[in-house]
């Protein structure tokens, strides 16, 4: 699972609360978190100042409380305790899943699950209605579409108007929800 990991576990950035105008950005890696300010300012003494670079292991920054500090006031108080849980070494790995094997795991979720999952993350709600999500889902619970009947994606309606107008019927509900 290790290798869903890129040199970058999470990354973030963006102003700093007023009255700074300070640009931080974080980076946790898979060994070390390294937080950079820049000063933005008008002023041609400050022009060209160099950033600032803070590196430390995540050991060392889970007992850093200045540093947690500047975290929580910076980017609020959910990145905060995301980066704490990445330093502990709780990773999310179903968000790094390709979406290719993501489509083949959802195919075995109910869809009461499937929207419920569409509203945890962006990258699951743009998955969950993506047109390959429905083709799967509409070839999945159709025993009578082939590949001879042509591609709804080819015309006017796409695959989740064709699953909810024609696959979604009281007959279907049973089945649809999960239902024995």
């Amino acid at each position: 699972m290790a290798s869903l990991f890129g040199k970058k576990v999470f990354e973030i950035n963006g102003q700093g609360p007023p009255p700074t105008k300070y640009f931080f950005q974080l980076t946790v890696t898979k060994t070390e978190m390294i937080w950079r300010s820049w000063k933005i300012s008008l002023r041609i003494e400050s022009k060209g100042a160099a950033p600032g670079e803070n590196k430390m292991t995540h050991d060392d920054y889970l007992h850093d409380a200045r540093m947690q500090q500047q975290v929580d006031v910076v980017f609020g108080r959910q990145i905060l305790q995301y980066t704490q849980a990445l330093c502990h070494g709780n990773f999310d790995y179903l968000e790094r899943l390709p979406n290719d094997l993501l489509l083949q795991i959802l195919a075995f979720v109910e869809l009461k699950d499937v929207a419920l999952l569409a509203q945890t993350t962006k990258r699951f709600h743009k998955l969950c209605n993506s047109p390959e999500f429905w083709e799967q889902t509409v070839r999945g619970r159709c025993d009578k579409l082939t590949p001879d009947n042509g591609s709804p994606s080819q015309n006017a309606m796409g695959w989740r108007k064709i699953f909810f107008a024609f696959f979604n019927t009281k007959e279907n509900q049973q089945y649809v929800h999960g239902g024995s």
